[in-house]
């Protein structure tokens, strides 16, 4: 009995800490108009009187606060006529109001990351900036006024129709995404989930304004929106904040009316084939399932788990390892309604589709003769749970996916759903394969008639108010240290030092939520010669590190890394880690043995080599791969035998054809090592035992070969602009490019990089006003300017999609800006403006971890610290307009630009030539 027993210290230890399990403000700091509705594992929900609700989840560790808004409105709202209507709204709302005319331009000068994303039950708004009272209040003003307030006129849906047209033609081009929609569209005959989110062309073209209007007036109010405030803050005055801004807006006396479509229950197999231009075959089946809160729905995530897991799984053992396909896939929809399941293989085009397609539902819905075993669920439920507890260490992430769960009906159900696989039996998960998994509930490429029809009969949605009603969840994890990512504060922070063996490390420890640590392993081998004609192999040879050890098969790497909640990504340039501090030591031993003791199964090797010639085949067609190919290969003409040369799709064919595993071995053993490695690492853990460990386990690995960084060479190129024809694809691309002879310490690379941010480097740039905003040619067009930390070589290059018969006003629009801003350059208040957005994204980017160290790790290489930013944002806090043009026109010839152009130019093109 003594074990049982606790202490009266303990257990009032322990009564403070059940207490604050699901602490709340005291009722002193609530303002009198919120009601306190409920408080689960740190995250608490307050609501307006007007019908608004408010989560907040505090995370000191923080130096961003992340605002989302969603409307529960999505495509599931829509009526005839209106197909695309929220999403199409979801772009309106980005055009401003009269308090905020132009609401990307504010995100822009506050260096914020934002976004909005349209699904089938809600609608998101969110945006991620430095942690501040003054940002906080910004952004919650805002929100509140384009909640209500914002234009939808007539003018901004005529500008901002071709650029939604141009999302949607984007979509057009992916034989996957079209073979999907088909399917859920077959899969339901009546309920809204069986339309594209994103709508039809005819309704998206010909949507009358006033429609829009209605439909915005009607959704778009404090009853039918949840905020969510994440991140660093004073909890009382975001409450306060909130209150000032939202409280005001009236509860609408319109009343919602709740979609009561119910779609019949499946009565037979059902048929999608779709031919168009491709590469690739696919094979895929669909199952209608369950709404996202019912209590299957656990064993349903189990399910798809079990199937879809890479290696272990059953549809990548029965399809991938027979060689029937190149790889697997699978997901599911947890939606509010009943949703469904989806898994799929990709093929060559000299594979069956037939072998493949009975395969993939024959291991599907065989599983009612062949159940489920102990070990495959124990691994499926490992893998969920370390998916759901990396997401509650990510504040940012979790703010943006528990609206997922409030579309559903109630953000708790995350935590619901937790628990309910953390309970789900053997049985519970047989019984629901059983159910529906079965030929009269599943959506294929084939219609087979049958004389027995055995249908799945959907439950109706829970009763969530009666099954939440006592629901409390498991302790807050914690929230980690107030951490303030200026470089003079990271620099105070870090610890440097070189191991014997010859390991660079860089270390920057910090309490984290969940006690989550990031670290990237960089290894530097080889020089330009005992690379050449190595570039397939090498490649190659990074890819196959995880798939087998001296002790470890790759199924059991995976279940080994995932019982460590460790995320681990390994290739020839090195490893990414990230997982808890209890299990660094551990999974950096595990790191070490991926890296010193590969295998090299010979049929992990024909595998990969399939799945390789299936991702460059599928290619063949594209406009993005075919344009970024030749631009590419035209601006670094380097001889075929060089480490740089890009090869064509036909030489990587060839290539990988003609490798043997023992040339994949062989680079392996004759270049890699941990001699001139580089290491960094931020967050939970502790630095003298890290790094310890890095020097047991990577000393004594010596580089075979001595290390001597490639050099990238400028070269003067002749400019070219051609097209390439790629036919039946909706959307085309534009890629243009030159090189540049320009290192980073230059003097002008300051006032480059904000001219560039500036020309189509932000949301709030020339390019982007002109062709996105002004006249709706393109989704997203965006110029970059880079330059090496090493060699004067640098690039600049421009990026759009549009309309193949746009293809002529799309040019003439860029070359027109590129003009402009060379003759006019910037104006004060521009320069201004961008200095400062910039300037606050960089602070953003320094406060994510994982951003961090790998910026870390390259400082190493380079042999910097973090003084290299101080003085980098004292010059360009310090450019004037005169100085940005004066560096634009030294650096810059416009007339030297390399132009791409790739789409199915059949009625527009002129001279067309072959990738």
């Amino acid at each position: 009995m003594r074990r049982y027993l606790i202490t009266f210290t303990a257990f009032i230890i322990a009564l403070i800490f059940f207490k604050n399990v699901n602490a709340q403000l005291p009722l002193t700091e609530v303002p009198s108009s919120l009601t306190h509705v409920t408080s689960v594992e740190g995250i608490s929900e307050y609501q307006l009187e007007n019908g608004l609700r408010i989560l907040l989840i505090p995370d000191n560790s923080l130096d961003s606060i992340t605002v989302n808004v969603v409307y529960l409105v999505g495509s599931r709202n829509e009526g005839y006529g209106e197909a695309g209507m929220a999403h199409l709204l979801e772009h309106l709302l980005f055009k401003g109001t009269a308090q905020f005319p132009d609401i990307k331009n504010e995100f822009t000068k506050r260096g914020a990351r934002w976004n909005g994303t349209t699904s089938y039950d809600r609608t998101n708004y969110f945006e991620t900036f430095t942690a501040s009272n003054d940002n906080l209040d910004w952004a919650l003003r805002l929100e509140a006024d384009r909640m209500v307030n914002s234009r939808v006129a007539k003018s901004d849906l005529d500008s901002e129709m071709t650029v939604v047209r141009n999302e949607f033609e984007a979509g057009e081009n992916s034989p996957f995404s079209v073979l999907f929609e088909r399917m859920t569209s077959t899969a339901y005959t009546w309920h809204n989930y069986g339309r594209a989110i994103i709508g039809s062309r005819s309704d998206i073209e010909n949507v009358p304004i006033e429609r829009l209007q209605a439909f915005y007036r009607h959704y778009y109010q404090p009853d039918n929106a949840v905020l969510v405030i994440a991140g660093k803050f004073e909890e009382a005055e975001a409450l306060k904040m909130a209150v000032r801004h939202f409280g005001p807006l009236p509860r609408p006396v319109r009343h919602l009316q709740e979609t009561y479509t119910i779609e019949p229950t499946q009565d037979g197999e059902r048929m999608v084939k779709l031919r168009r231009v491709g590469d690739s075959q696919i094979a895929a089946t669909l199952y209608r399932v369950p709404s996202g809160a019912h209590p299957e729905y656990a064993a349903l995530d189990l399910l798809v788990t079990i199937l879809k897991q890479v290696p272990g799984g059953r549809l990548h053992k029965s399809l991938v390892e027979t060689k029937l396909a190149t790889s697997i896939m699978g997901f599911d929809r947890q939606l509010r309604e009943p949703g469904y399941v989806f898994f799929g293989a990709n093929l060559r085009p000299d594979m069956s589709l037939e072998a493949a397609r009975d395969t993939l539902i024959d291991t599907i819905e065989s599983l009612s003769t062949q159940p489920i075993t102990l070990d495959e669920l124990e691994r499926a439920r490992i893998r969920l749970l370390n998916n759901i507890e990396q997401l509650l260490s990510d504040t940012r992430r979790l703010a943006i996916t528990l609206t997922e769960f409030i579309a559903m009906g109630d953000w708790r159900l995350l935590f619901l759903h937790r628990d309910r696989i953390k309970q789900t039996t053997l049985e519970e998960v047989q019984r629901a394969a059983n159910s529906y998994f079965k030929p009269s509930n599943r959506t294929v490429g084939l219609f087979i008639p049958t004389t027995a029809p055995d249908r799945a009969e959907i439950p109706a949605p829970p009763d969530l108010a009666r099954m939440l009603a006592d629901y409390r969840g498991d302790p807050s994890i914690s929230t980690g240290e107030a951490f303030d990512p200026t470089p003079e504060n990271i620099e105070a922070k870090i610890i440097r030092t070189t191991l014997p063996g010859g390991m660079k490390l860089a270390m920057l420890p910090k309490k984290t939520r969940g006690s989550t640590v990031v670290a990237s392993l960089v290894l530097h081998w080889g020089d330009e010669e005992s690379k050449q004609n190595k570039a397939t192999a090498c490649n190659i040879t990074g890819a196959m590190l995880m798939r087998g050890t001296q002790k470890h098969t790759r199924e059991q790497l995976r279940d080994a890394f995932d019982k460590l909640r460790a995320q681990v990504n390994v290739s020839v340039e090195g490893v990414s880690i990230e997982t808890v501090r209890e299990h660094l030591p551990d999974t950096l031993r595990l790191v070490a043995e991926v890296l010193r003791e590969p295998t090299f199964p010979v049929d992990e090797f024909e595998q990969l080599k399939l799945a390789m010639l299936s991702s460059i085949e599928s290619k063949r067609s594209e406009p993005s791969a075919q344009a970024s190919l030749l631009l590419d290969r035209h601006l670094a003409p380097y001889p075929s035998s060089h480490w740089h040369y890009t090869p064509t799709l036909e030489e990587r064919i060839e290539l990988i054809n003609a490798l043997t595993l023992e040339e994949v071995k062989q680079c392996h053993n004759d270049l890699f090592g941990a001699s001139d490695s580089a290491f960094s690492i931020v967050g939970d853990f502790d630095p003298k035992e890290t790094q310890q460990r890095l020097q047991q386990l990577f000393d004594d690995w010596k580089s075979p070969y001595p290390y001597q960084r490639i050099p990238m060479i400028y070269q003067e190129i002749e400019p070219i602009n051609r097209e390439i024809d790629t036919p039946d694809k909706a959307n085309a691309v534009l890629q243009a490019g030159m090189n540049l002879k320009l290192r980073d310490d230059h003097p002008d690379y300051a006032a480059l990089i904000v001219g560039n941010y500036l020309l189509g480097g932000s949301a709030d740039s020339r390019l982007w006003r002109r062709i996105r905003e002004q006249e709706g040619l393109s989704y997203n067009v965006v110029s970059t300017l880079s330059a090496s930390a090493f060699d004067m070589h640098g690039e600049f290059n421009i990026y759009a999609i549009y309309a193949p018969e746009n293809l002529t006003r799309i040019e003439s629009a860029i070359k027109e800006e590129l003009t402009r801003v060379m003759k006019e350059g910037y104006t004060l208040e521009e320069v201004e403006t961008a200095k400062a957005g910039y300037l606050q994204a960089r602070r953003v980017a320094r406060g994510q971890d994982k951003a961090l160290v790998e910026r870390l790790v390259s400082y190493l290489e380079r042999n910097r610290t973090m003084q290299w930013d101080i003085e980098f944002e004292a010059k360009i806090a310090a450019l004037t307009p005169e100085s940005i043009l004066a560096a634009m026109r030294k650096h810059l010839d416009f007339n030297k630009l390399t132009i791409i152009k790739a789409g199915d130019f059949t009625k527009t093109k002129t001279n067309t030539v072959s990738p």
